[in-house]
Formats: C-alpha cells, sequence, structure tokens
C-alpha cells in the first residue's frame, strides 16, 4: 500500500493544542484560526485541545504515561501535533510544561509544529526551548512555523484573527511538513514499534 493510499483511506489526525490557559488570552483566537485553516487539508483530522478546559493537576509522571489523565487517549490516538504557545518571560507557559510532562508515550517518533506568539519577538524563544523539551521525548520537530508578532492588532471586529497572504503561507508550509513526517513516522510505527 503506498502512502497515498494510506493517507486517502485514513486521514492524519493533527492534535492542536492550546497552551495558555490565561484569561484574557489570545491563544484560543489564534487556535480557531489555525484549526480553521488545517481544516482545509482534507488528509487532517483536527482534534483541538485547549489546556484551559482539561482538569490537570500539577503532578509529573514517569516514563510510560498516566492513564489517569483526561487528554491522554486523545494525545496517544494523534499522529502529529502542533503547539499554540505564547511567550512569557522568554519562555512557555507553566501550563504547557505540565501538560507536556504528564504524558510520554503519546509524543514519542511523532512530529510537533509550532504557533507562537509575543510581543516584539513572536514567541520564538518560547518555540526554542519547546524544541528541546519535545526532542527528550523523541519527538521531532518542524523547521517551519507560524509566527505572530502582536495578534492583537490582526483581530477583527469579532476578536478572530484576520490572516494575510504570508501567515497562511507559514501555515501551509508547517502543516505540509507535519503531513510529510506524519505520515512517514505512521507508517514506520505500524512497521515496528519506535525503540525496538
Amino acid at each position: 500500500m503506498t502512502t497515498q493510499e494510506t493517507t486517502q483511506e485514513s486521514p492524519l489526525t493533527l492534535a492542536v493544542l492550546v497552551g495558555s490557559v490565561r484569561q484574557p488570552r489570545m491563544g484560543r483566537m489564534i487556535a480557531d484560526w489555525f484549526v480553521d485553516h488545517a481544516g482545509r487539508h482534507d488528509s487532517l483530522r483536527i482534534d483541538l485541545v485547549d489546556l484551559a478546559e482539561v482538569p490537570l493537576p500539577l503532578a509529573y509522571t514517569p516514563p510510560g504515561g498516566n492513564p489517569a489523565s483526561p487528554i491522554a487517549g486523545r494525545l496517544g490516538a494523534a499522529d502529529a501535533f502542533v503547539v499554540v504557545t505564547p511567550e512569557y518571560n522568554h519562555s512557555f507557559p507553566a501550563a504547557l510544561k505540565n501538560a507536556i510532562d504528564w504524558h510520554h508515550r503519546e509524543w514519542v517518533a511523532k512530529p510537533v509544529g509550532f504557533v507562537s506568539y509575543g510581543a516584539g519577538s513572536g514567541g520564538i524563544r518560547a518555540v526554542e526551548q519547546l524544541r528541546l523539551v519535545f526532542a527528550e521525548l523523541h519527538a521531532t520537530t518542524t523547521r517551519s512555523g507560524v509566527v505572530l508578532t502582536a495578534p492583537w492588532e490582526r483581530l477583527d471586529r469579532q476578536g478572530r484573527l484576520v490572516a494575510d497572504g504570508p501567515l497562511e503561507r507559514a501555515a501551509d508550509a508547517t502543516l505540509g511538513e507535519l503531513t510529510w513526517w506524519g505520515e512517514a513516522l505512521r507508517a514506520a510505527r505500524r512497521r515496528r514499534p519506535y525503540g525496538q
């Protein structure tokens, strides 16, 4: 069976994580735009995971995961991830780190892309640190990403993000890389579980 045939029979499941739980916040509006944009791709099935809606107490979970996690099944079912993250004090939110640390096997041998936002830097310092974290979890991160500087200046009267050509091209480049890696790594995991 070819990769194209596999993709047509079974779309990749892309989990989009909203990493900020602050109120008010931009993360959900940005994630909603990205989910809408990604939803135009027939090869993807989107699952929006908003950490503000997940009762996940502070805890560390050893490798192997935590069956008590309310999102472990959703993350485990994902073939690829997009993390929507702000930059707080040159880093990423504590709620996002907590969600990452609660899980282990859910991230292994899967691709992770980023949509970051912030004032001057657009959140890129948060992303650089997240790349190190996901490497430790045996996930691969995409080179391309979406970087939003001052996204509050891009909102319409309804509070929705208004995207321009460069922003949409960045999203498409990220989705293209995620799809390639997602298909390749899903096929590899089916042939042989990672690490064996």
